[in-house]
């Protein structure tokens, strides 16, 4: 796969006969399943220290990780399936399962349908009103593959999809929704946006030539300071959200980090890299890490201290 790490463990390790499946729901690259895992922690954890757990419930950070395992996967072969003609003529892409005929079109809507199904099953673990929630979210998903052919932004239908998770991680706790999952989901929506349009440089020359839109080819010249503004308000936003779910020093001092780390992502961006625009991509796993270890280590250290 061209656009998979050349020492991914579907090449090494996985039998021959799954590799294409494989490949399909993208679990060469776990990048995207870190991306979509870490705003359902995110929230769930942000619940919990607004009602003074010790700890974030195992049974659900499990849940969540089998959940974004299934649905990446799911996500990623339907999208695979709508662009399966515009795929075969990007550089980048046309090596993918469906258009290089290592599966067929059918096959893949069936591995949409057993992914989306191991995805339900996850779902039907939580409160009715999250499941509600979490299948609202498919009308977004549904469209998002066809925004670039009529959108300049499919980024923001990407994050709108891909942060829905920070909505329902806070009402798999609480039953509701409340202003801190809002804000964080907004936040998350810029977030996405921003490394997005990193990533999308890397296939600019290829959209501007079928005609398809990317927040790559608007931003343009621009894209730099763009990117730290999203990212800036991203994370204003993901500040608000734990100041009204009462988090502590230690959460705000990991966004802090964060922050100097997406600052470092847009001062050494050159999006005539596509290299360069990879590796600042992937490194907002590290993003992820860093609020939820926050928010992990504020929750138990501020339960410990009222302890004592």
């Amino acid at each position: 796969m061209a656009d998979a790490p050349s020492d991914n463990w579907v090449d090494r390790w996985a039998p021959t006969s799954w590799r294409p499946y494989l490949r399909l729901g993208r679990f060469d690259r776990p990048i995207g399943t870190w991306l979509l895992l870490f705003p359902c922690w995110w929230s769930q954890t942000l619940a919990e220290v607004e009602r003074g757990q010790p700890f974030p419930s195992i049974w659900l950070l499990v849940l969540f990780a089998i959940g974004a395992v299934a649905m990446r996967a799911a996500g990623c072969a339907y999208n695979d399936y709508v662009d399966r003609e515009i795929d075969a003529q990007v550089a980048r892409t046309r090596s993918r399962p469906i258009p290089s005929g290592q599966i067929s079109p059918w096959g893949a809507l069936v591995f949409v349908i057993l992914m989306s199904l191991a995805g339900l099953a996850v779902l039907l673990a939580l409160n009715t009103f999250t499941i509600m929630l979490a299948i609202a979210s498919l009308a977004i998903i549904a469209i998002y593959p066809f925004a670039k052919r009529y959108t300049s932004y499919p980024q923001i239908v990407l994050g709108l999809a891909f942060n829905w998770g920070a909505l329902v991680g806070w009402a798999a706790v609480k039953g509701s929704l409340g202003w801190p999952a809002l804000l964080l989901y907004v936040g998350c929506v810029l977030w996405t946006v921003g490394y997005d349009t990193i990533y999308a440089h890397q296939d600019k020359d290829d959209d501007a030539l079928l005609g398809l839109g990317s927040t790559a080819l608007t931003f343009g010249d621009n894209t730099v300071s763009w990117v730290g503004g999203l990212y800036a308000g991203a994370v204003t936003l993901w500040l608000a959200a734990g100041l009204l779910a009462g988090t502590h020093l230690i959460y705000f001092l990991a966004v802090t980090l964060v922050f100097l780390q997406m600052t470092w992502q847009v001062a050494t961006l050159d999006t005539k890299n596509p290299a360069n625009c990879l590796r600042r991509f992937r490194s907002n796993r590290d993003v992820g890490a860093a609020v939820f270890l926050g928010l992990v280590a504020d929750m138990s250290l501020s339960w410990f201290a009222g302890l004592s």
